[in-house]
Parts: C-alpha cells; structure tokens; sequence
C-alpha cells in the first residue's frame, strides 16, 4: 500500500515538473516573439519604402520658403533621401499636393492663404501640421520710413498721397493670396483705393523697385514681410489700420507645413522629419540674406547648420535614416561635424 502511494505521487510530481517547463518554454517563446515582432515593428517604422526616397518639395519661389525648404532638403541628404524642389506658385503648389505629385511645402502662410487653401482643406485633398512651423511671421503693406513720418501710417493714409505714390501699390507674383487681397481693396474702392494700379512682379523685381525708390527718396507702398532681410535692409514701417485685410492685428502671419493627404502614412519616417521642422524669424532671416546675395541655397543651409548644429537635436528627435540607421549622428557626420 505505502509502495503504490509513492508510485502515485511520484508520477503526479513529474506532472507537475512537466506543466511547469511547459509553462516556462511557452513564456520565453512568447517574449522571444514579442521581441522580434516589436523590432520588426520598429525597423519597418524606422525605414521608409523606396516609393519614399525622393522626397518631392513645392518652392512657392519666396526667399523665406526657399531658405526653409534648403535647410530641409539638406537634412533630408543626410539622412540618405533625395529631395527635389519645384517652384510652382502657390495655386500650383496647391494642386501639386492634392494630386500627389507634390509630397511637402513648407509654405502656407495663415491668414494670406487661408482662402484659397479652403476648398483643399475641406476636401481633405492638402493636409495642414499643426502646430506652425513658424510664429511671429507678418504680412502687411510697408513703407519707407521717410514716407511713415511725413504721415503715411496707416491704410487710410494710402489715398491722401495718390499723387506722390503714382497711384501704385506693388505686390508680388501674380496668382498669389497677398495679390488678390490687394486687388479686392481697389475694386471695392476699400480704404479710398479705388483707381490705383496694383503692379505685380516677383519678389526679387518689388524689392529692386522699393530699394531704388529709397535711393531717389520718391514714395512707393508695398507688400512687406517678416521674417525677410528686407527687415534689416531697408528703413521701412508697416502701416496699421488694415480692418484684417491680411489677418488680424494688421498681418501678424503664422507659417504652416503642408503635405499630401497620404504622405505621413506613406513615408513614416520622412513625416516624423517634417512634422519636426520649427524655424525662427531669426534662422530664417540670416539664411535669406545670404540667398539674397545670389549664394546657393543648399550651401548657405548646410554653411548655417555646420554653424548651428543645435536645431538638429528638435528635427531629428525620432528620426532615422532612409536605411533605418540613427538620423543625428548621420546628418551630423554628413556636415562633417
């Protein structure tokens, strides 16, 4: 009797023993799995599909976005994309990113743009980052400082100076938001404006005009805007009184980052970069005096990055390369830091 009582419970203990490993194998298998898959998971964030490697950018052709886009695009190489900037207008660039041709653009300046962004925002065909990539941005009419002291200080004062101004306002290139708010002004006779030209041109042939003005001392009225070098280079005042023709408290202006309707879910990795990307009115206004000086913008973006290797630390946060690899350490090899 005591025999067949030690049988049973030595067998009943092997049983016990066995259910424990199975217990302990199918808990390492389990971890084990769990690992790989949250590697694999990681790697297949980490790493964007070849579809993603040209990175294909919109340059509305402003000094400002030319210089943002090139610190981007710089970074962009050094994380082993090939980024591609086309200059397009602000309407084509629209279109450029619903249809998907256009993968980013770094230039939605709120309120100039809202409207005619509107329909794409609706439809959810252009998707808008929050938060800016830019704040304390400003887009109003300007003059030189001479004209402000003499008494053109506000929207109202325009009218009153017909005859010195040639009845002109200069604007930028012809299509954009800024324009077309100018244009509204003189048809409805807004401010007393009704009869006066709006005389459009890029913003390289308005700011020679305004410069050659200050030299002769004649009066001329224009759209101006921070950040610019125009800020430091000219001796102008921006007008008040605008009743919100350009935004509220007379043009204060905030810059958005713009993408297609997929580009975040298609190309992770490049996304993370972009939705990083956080400028200043002063990174911005040291980059464009130089692009202003006829030098390339690639070079001035990485001159200014080799310079200021700090702002990497933000854009790069949870970035990788275009292979998977850590994204500072390489961006900072590639402007040999």
């Amino acid at each position: 009797m005591l025999r067949a009582f030690k049988d049973t419970l030595r067998i009943v203990s092997k049983g016990i023993v066995m259910k424990l490993c199975i217990k302990v194998v199918t808990a390492c298998i389990a971890g084990l799995v769990t690992g790989l898959l949250a590697t694999l998971s990681q790697s297949a964030l980490a790493q964007d599909p070849p579809s993603c490697r040209a990175v294909h950018f919109a340059d509305i052709g402003w000094t400002d976005i030319t210089s943002t886009t090139a610190l981007a695009s710089t970074v962009f190489e050094g994380l082993g994309y090939q980024p591609v900037t086309t200059v397009a207008s602000v309407p084509i660039s629209f279109a450029g990113l619903k249809s998907k041709q256009l993968d980013v653009s770094l230039g939605y300046w709120w309120p100039v743009q809202e409207k005619a962004i509107a329909p794409f925002v609706e439809s959810k065909s252009i998707n808008v980052l929050q938060p800016p990539n830019l704040t304390g941005a400003k887009a109003t009419f300007a003059v030189p400082t001479y004209e402000y002291d003499a008494g053109l200080k506000t929207f109202a004062d325009i009218a009153k100076h017909r005859a010195e101004l040639d009845g002109k306002i200069y604007g930028i290139e012809p299509g954009s938001s800024a324009n077309a708010a100018i244009q509204k002004m003189i048809a409805t006779n807004q401010f007393g404006l009704g009869g006066f030209k709006l005389v459009e041109s890029s913003e390289a042939g308005m700011l020679v005009t305004v410069e050659r003005a200050v030299r002769e001392k004649k009066w001329v009225v224009f759209l101006g805007w921070q950040p610019h070098p125009m800020n430091i280079q000219i001796d102008m005042k921006y007008l008040s009184g605008s009743d919100g023709v350009f935004g509220p408290n007379d043009g204060e202006a905030r810059v958005y980052t713009l993408t297609s309707p997929d580009f975040l879910t298609r190309c992770p990795n490049a996304g993370k970069l972009v939705s990083n990307l956080r400028f200043t009115t002063q990174i911005e206004n040291v980059v464009m005096q130089s692009v202003m000086k006829k030098e390339k913008p690639s070079d001035v973006a990485k001159a200014y990055l080799k310079q200021n290797p700090q702002v990497l630390d933000q854009w790069l946060a949870g970035v990788k390369t275009y292979d998977g690899k850590d994204g500072l350490p390489a961006v900072k090899a590639y402007l040999g830091l």
